[in-house]
């Protein structure tokens, strides 16, 4: 029930029941690789991939493209530096990057667009993460010598910070257009595109149709240890790869990696509706608990952020007082408690993180009288 561990590998008996008793709903990154991912990692055909000789990495990039209707895709070890490959290719120095306030490229990547690629955010606030034209339109940087210039538009899908919420095809599709009648490129951060696909019922290639680039992660719900990918045209793959050399991401015999992520890429999609059931089950017993807010309606995909504020405790108390009791949360603002759904953690391990829940909310109440 909600087991982080997969293998005996600590030596004490109690240490062990209590790594298994633990309900890790910080995040999907926490996964552990399954047994016929262990498998291929083990019995992986591998070569040199800086020098494109690696054949197991070979034919995820192969298959990743075909998924997604790109001419071309390359393997690189995170997601952060995908994103910021594919904004060091699509922009110049002293370019604007336009983004959602609380995007990942914006909040926690280190500022590498500036950093590296030389570029500035600039800031337009989503509907719940979620940016139409008109918003975006609104901060393009008129065409005056004296001003900076927008070069690239990233959009994040599903988008992490405001609870896993999803972009309407559509939507993508008339930003795309409209970008690039403006001369503009359009990203997309899909480290989690494929719970889009699944909130939506939509092939990831048709949601990216238009776009100039994608990011997606192995690593977070398709449950693979290591490694993301970015896809796009013949090209930009070039560029990509010269890029992830200069930055640190050439790789040698990555296939023991990619072998993972293939497996991966190929089955995890089938059973993301499970975390989302999950992520359900979560938000319809979150609102139930006085003290706590979230709305289930609003949770489309396997991240459910709540509102503790009426606790009495903000989050990180809140989540140290859930650690306790071997239930792992994020705090993701003052008053915001991320739970995440994801492969590692069952229905028992929710209903048991709701239960916990509930008790620990219930015994703060009861202190304050």
């Amino acid at each position: 029930m909600g087991t982080i561990a997969k293998s005996g590998m600590l030596s004490d008996p109690d240490s062990v029941m209590r790594v298994e008793n633990i309900v890790d709903l910080r995040s999907d990154t926490v996964t552990r690789p399954t047994d016929p991912m262990r498998r291929a990692m083990a019995e992986a055909e591998v070569g040199d991939d800086v020098y494109g000789e690696d054949p197991t990495v070979n034919r995820l990039e192969k298959r990743a493209a075909e998924i997604f209707g790109k001419e071309a895709a390359l393997f690189v070890p995170t997601g952060c530096m995908g994103n910021l490959i594919a904004i060091k290719i699509l922009t110049h120095h002293g370019n604007e990057v336009i983004c959602d306030e609380r995007s990942h490229v914006n909040l926690y990547e280190l500022a590498s667009m500036s950093a590296i690629a030389g570029c500035m955010p600039r800031i337009a606030r989503g509907e719940e993460g979620i940016l139409s034209w008109k918003m975006i339109e609104a901060v393009i940087r008129p065409k005056i010598y004296y001003d900076s210039q927008t070069a690239l538009i990233c959009l994040e899908n599903t988008h992490n910070m405001w609870g896993g919420t999803v972009y309407p095809t559509a939507s993508v599709d008339e930003i795309c257009g409209y970008a690039h009648d403006a001369g503009l490129k359009v990203h997309m951060d899909g480290a989690r595109i494929f719970n889009a696909a699944t909130a939506l019922g939509e092939s990831v290639a048709r949601m990216t149709k238009h776009l100039d680039s994608v990011m997606f992660c192995l690593s977070k719900g398709l449950g693979a240890p290591v490694g993301s990918m970015i896809v796009g045209s013949a090209a930009f793959t070039e560029k990509a790869r010269i890029y992830r050399k200069m930055f640190g991401g050439g790789m040698r015999q990555a296939g023991v990696l990619a072998a993972a992520g293939f497996l991966a890429l190929e089955e995890s999609p089938k059973r993301l509706h499970i975390d989302h059931a999950n992520a359900q089950v979560l938000a319809k017993g979150i609102a139930a608990i006085r003290g706590l807010k979230v709305d289930p309606a609003k949770v489309r995909s396997n991240i459910v952020i709540f509102d503790c504020e009426g606790t009495g405790k903000n989050a990180v108390e809140l989540c140290d007082l859930l650690r306790e009791k071997d239930i792992w949360a994020l705090d993701t603002a003052t008053y915001s408690v991320r739970f995440v759904t994801h492969c590692d953690v069952d229905r028992a391990g929710c209903e048991r993180a709701l239960s916990v829940l509930a008790e620990v909310v219930a015994q703060t109440q009861t202190a304050r009288g």
